[in-house]
């Protein structure tokens, strides 16, 4: 059976502590990947995101990505939402300033 928490979890509880908080009434998830320096990425994830395995497996591998991009700063960059607000939040991707 597919939990998508679980999924999520296991590609990132190895490197990073994995918080995942309910951000919306939709059900959005605001995944937050820290370490011993701080907060490494923030992504929201939608629940049609979340629901669908094939969209997950693309959420994760966009913030592998950009974590793999500039793995040395710890600063947070826009992620694949890119630096759109969303119901007056900005969404924050691995390693380049939040605006």
């Amino acid at each position: 059976m597919f939990n998508p928490f679980e999924r999520i979890n296991d590609a990132f509880a190895p490197q990073y502590r994995v918080n995942l908080s309910i951000e919306r009434l939709d059900g959005s998830i605001m995944l937050t990947l820290s370490d011993e320096q701080g907060v490494v990425a923030k992504r929201l994830i939608s629940p049609a995101q979340r629901n669908d395995p094939k969209r997950l497996q693309r959420v994760i591998d966009s913030v592998q990505q950009g974590i793999a991009i500039d793995p040395g700063e710890h600063t947070l960059p826009m992620l694949a939402s890119g630096s759109r607000r969303q119901a007056g939040k900005v969404i924050c991707l691995p390693r380049s300033p939040c605006h």
